[in-house]
């Protein structure tokens, strides 16, 4: 009678054992059947099956399909309301899978602005309207520096920011992510440029450009981390006098100097604050009598501010031949800060020029931050430095 007891427990034990070696585990695709979006607001989805391919594709009234991505993650986003199905699938040889879902792209409950929402980081390089645009008090903290740059600019107060010379930015988004539209602008940035001269083919004044960055939030987190950046093209990226990779470092100026004035009295320290390129290149942004603050943010701890980026040949012309009128000329298209602000398609701007590191053209489905900084390393005399400056940020499809 134990021998058989024994038994029946041994096979019992091989029969469980069995069982849960050849029960198909439940394991989650991690997608839904129906996802409730706002328009505009991107979603990204993450599949918890792996397999060797992936292939995610809308499927089309007409019976066929279009590529969306072949990675295993997607961010989907839209700009119109409607009924988008979609398909998921993993290529895999041992274990297939495919699931096809929908997504319901509502209208926001709460209407989106059409103006900067939010500064993300505000980095100017010195420069001569440094702690004035906008206003440095004492015991001002980078995050304080931060929120005023953003009351500024936000589409409420339209005040003025400075982004110092070369390299000195500001990155900031909106309440939405900005839309990819084909054949359309899709925001437009204002500064401060105006013409003295208006040459049909050259005209000149005032032009301070600006470099535009974009940047799509792939992985949803609201800020620009991991997230690769891209420039927009203008008129002069892909010309041999534009240099890329330029780097720059600037250092606090020593306050026990002796100041080294010009023979005009305008410019009170020819050499006020130094810099060097990765060219080899030194040089100086003088300081002049017209703003006697302090030109280096006086926020930032470090005695060295580093910026890199593209840079734009020079644009200025002493055309007085004695240092008195200085004209910036304006550069074609696709900068910020280089035509008049009721120039409304040269201060406009296409998602669809972004283009990678090595210049080749990407495509983006939207944008979620912006980037702008000077582009231009040169000074004009008793004019100073040449810096963009920035007023507002407008995405051009919300109304």
């Amino acid at each position: 009678m134990k021998k058989a007891y024994r038994l029946l427990i041994l096979f019992g034990s091989i029969l469980l054992f069995w069982g849960c070696e050849h029960d198909t585990p439940i394991v989650s695709l991690g997608i839904d059947d129906t996802y409730y979006l706002s328009r505009m607001q991107a979603h990204r989805f993450t599949p918890g099956f792996t397999g060797e391919a992936y292939r995610w594709s809308m499927l089309l009234t007409d019976g066929r399909d279009s590529l969306l991505s072949e990675e295993r993650d997607y961010t989907f986003v839209r700009k119109d309301e409607g009924t988008y199905n979609l398909r998921f699938e993993i290529i895999d040889p041992h274990n297939p899978y495919t699931h096809n879902f929908q997504v319901e792209v509502l209208h926001e409950v709460v209407e989106y602005s059409a103006f900067i929402s939010r500064v993300l980081e505000y980095k100017p390089a010195p420069g001569q309207f440094v702690n004035e645009m906008p206003l440095y008090e004492n015991g001002d903290t980078e995050e304080i520096m931060r929120k005023k740059a953003e009351e500024n600019i936000s589409g409420k107060n339209d005040v003025m920011i400075t982004l110092g010379g070369f390299g000195g930015y500001v990155t900031f988004g909106f309440d939405h992510t900005v839309m990819n539209v084909t054949g359309e602008k899709d925001f437009s940035i204002l500064g401060n440029a105006f013409y003295s001269l208006v040459e049909v083919d050259n005209p000149g004044g005032s032009c301070e450009p600006g470099i535009v960055m974009v940047a799509f939030d792939k992985n949803r987190n609201g800020i620009p981390d991991d997230d690769e950046w891209f420039e927009l093209a203008g008129s002069e990226y892909y010309k041999p006098e534009t240099i890329k990779n330029y780097k720059i470092t600037y250092s606090r100026p020593d306050t026990n100097k002796e100041p080294v004035p010009d023979e005009t009295g305008n410019i009170t320290d020819q050499t006020y604050i130094g810099w060097v390129d990765n060219l080899g290149t030194t040089g100086y942004i003088p300081k002049n009598r017209f703003h006697t603050q302090e030109y280096y943010p006086k926020w930032i701890n470090s005695d060295q501010l580093n910026f890199k980026g593209t840079r734009l040949k020079d644009n200025a012309e002493d055309i007085s031949g004695m240092g008195t009128y200085w004209v910036q000329y304006a550069y074609d298209w696709g900068y910020v800060d280089n035509h008049p602000n009721d120039s409304t398609s040269l201060v406009s701007f296409d998602i669809g020029w972004a283009v990678d590191s090595n210049g080749n053209p990407v495509h983006l489905p939207g944008v979620d931050f912006i980037r702008v900084y000077t582009a231009v390393n040169q000074v004009c005399g008793w004019i100073g430095e040449t810096s963009t400056e920035i007023i507002r940020a407008q995405d051009l499809h919300i109304k």
